[in-house]
């Protein structure tokens, strides 16, 4: 099923709602729409092969959970502002969960957590032509109402183990749609600084001393900094600073076995 709506400042975007797919950003990679759309976000009620980071499967039972992608043209962008698009899509994400409790935060680079416990993930693809970003899917799993996991994942919680009952999936899409839309048009606007305050102020562990491993070992640090182009910068407790990219660093999370979340 199609649907069409329209934004206050622009073309608008397109709805598409499907009951089963393998991928929804493998659908938005061929799909081709009639009209010009300034967004186009397809959903799903199950995936069969739901992917996050580095080809992680995403674990959601059927008609459970919100899985979504979206594709957008931020033509605005330079090559080293892709990172933006990240931004946006988590602090979309982590305004609709915070509509409904305390706790949520971005892990860098865009994991959403509550607490300890991961309620979202994302895979974001991008498509070039020179150095202009051509299009980006964003692919997203929002964690609703799900009352357990099976998968191998090590923290994964859902909106309906926080709050003990289930919540109306479409309203918190709205609520995400509704965020999303403002963050992108205040990068539209050149507000990327405003964008960033909202990222920072919104990060996983942003303050404190917290246990850290790379391919040296284990170490204490803090968060410095998140450079515009994606880098996350910590600083140990000798003073000295460390430039990480995805994947470069793991997180340790305190508890009786201190389990790896690879950023």
């Amino acid at each position: 099923m199609e649907k069409h709506f329209c934004l206050d400042d622009g073309p608008g975007f397109k709805m598409i709602e499907l009951e089963s797919i393998d991928s929804t950003n493998n659908f938005l990679k061929s799909y081709r729409p009639l009209q010009p759309c300034d967004m186009i976000l397809v959903t799903a009620e199950y995936q069969s092969r739901g992917r996050g980071q580095i080809g992680n499967s995403w674990e959601s039972e059927r008609g459970k959970n919100l899985l979504f992608s979206m594709k957008v043209h931020p033509r605005f962008l330079e090559a080293g502002q892709m990172f933006r698009i990240s931004q946006v899509a988590a602090l979309a994400v982590h305004d609709a969960f915070a509509h409904y409790t305390e706790g949520i935060s971005i892990k860098w680079p865009n994991d959403v957590y509550w607490n300890d416990r991961k309620i979202c993930g994302m895979l974001i693809e991008n498509d070039w032509m020179g150095k202009q970003l051509e299009q980006s899917i964003i692919g997203i799993g929002m964690n609703v109402n799900q009352e357990t996991f099976t998968g191998n994942a090590p923290n994964p919680v859902s909106l309906c183990q926080i709050l003990g009952q289930e919540t109306e999936r479409r309203f918190v899409l709205e609520l995400f749609m509704e965020s999303f839309q403002k963050y992108y048009r205040m990068l539209q606007r050149g507000e990327a600084d405003t964008v960033d305050a909202q990222y920072r102020k919104a990060l996983y562990r942003k303050e404190g001393w917290h246990l850290y491993e790379d391919e040296g070992g284990r170490f204490r640090a803090r968060i410095a900094d998140v450079e515009p182009d994606g880098h996350l910068i910590l600083e140990d407790e000798q003073g000295q600073q460390r430039k990480y990219a995805f994947k470069e660093v793991r997180y340790i999370l305190n508890g009786p076995q201190e389990q790896e979340l690879t950023l």
